[in-house]
Order: structure tokens, then C-alpha cells, then sequence
């Protein structure tokens, strides 16, 4: 059984920076849709942060917060939020992430907002892709 790295101090300064970088990672993601960055550049923060704690706290540590059945559900969720985003300017009339055509919203804050959506369906995505590869790779089996 895998015990992760035995250091009080990795294990606390770990403990301590995880939340802050899971924060920045949703800063990224969030103002994606008019600062450099974005959800794939979040997902990737994200990400790291869960292989951080894996690799501070153990392979086993990290599967019972993070379970790999949970991160292949986010995957797809991402990926349909995504793709929901497009279907929804064709249901409107227009093309696929015409986000000029998405209805419920004022036209000015249309674009902004469904460009929100489309970053928030990349992180989702890349954080789990990327947490899945690692968990796969890390297989003693």
C-alpha cells in the first residue's frame, strides 16, 4: 500500500499551497473568456493539483477523495457541457458556437457568457483527463 512521500514537511506545505492553486486554477477558468487563459489552462492547474496530492499523500490516499470511476463520470460531463454549448446556438438558429444565436440572455452578455460555459466545460475535462492518465500510469499492476 502506497503511503505517499513520508515528509511532515512536503506533507504540510502540500496541505497548505493545494487550496491556493485549486483557487487559481478556477481564477483561470473563470476569466478565461476575456483575460489569456482559459479552461484548458485552468483544467491543467487543476489537474496538477490532484497529482500534488497524490503525490504527497499516496496513490490510495488520493483514490479514496478522487475515485477514478467519479473523474471518467466529470470527463463526460465536461465534454457534454461543451458540446451543449454548441447545440444550443443550432437549436437557436444558428451555427454550432454561434454564440450570437444562444437565446435566455441579453445579446450583450450572450458571447461572454456562453464563452464562460465553454471554459468551465474544457477545465472540467482536462482536469479529469489529466488526473485519469496520471492514476492509470501510477498502476503497480
Amino acid at each position: 500500500m502506497d503511503k505517499g512521500y513520508d515528509d511532515i514537511i512536503v506533507k504540510t506545505i502540500s496541505r497548505l499551497m493545494i487550496p491556493f492553486i485549486q483557487l487559481y486554477a478556477l481564477y483561470v477558468i473563470l476569466h478565461g473568456h476575456y483575460s489569456p487563459g482559459g479552461g484548458f489552462q485552468g483544467g491543467v492547474i487543476l489537474g496538477a493539483s490532484i497529482i500534488l496530492f497524490a503525490l504527497a499523500f499516496g496513490r490510495e490516499t488520493a483514490l479514496e477523495v478522487f475515485k477514478e470511476k467519479v473523474l471518467l463520470v466529470l470527463c463526460g460531463i465536461g465534454v457534454i457541457i461543451y458540446a451543449g454549448a454548441g447545440y444550443l446556438c443550432l437549436l437557436s438558429g444558428g451555427n454550432y458556437l454561434d454564440y450570437g444565436k444562444a437565446p435566455f440572455f441579453h445579446p450583450p452578455y450572450i458571447r461572454s457568457f456562453m464563452i464562460m460555459v465553454v471554459e468551465i466545460g474544457v477545465g472540467i475535462t482536462v482536469m479529469a483527463v489529466m488526473a485519469s492518465i496520471f492514476f492509470a500510469l501510477s498502476r503497480r499492476e
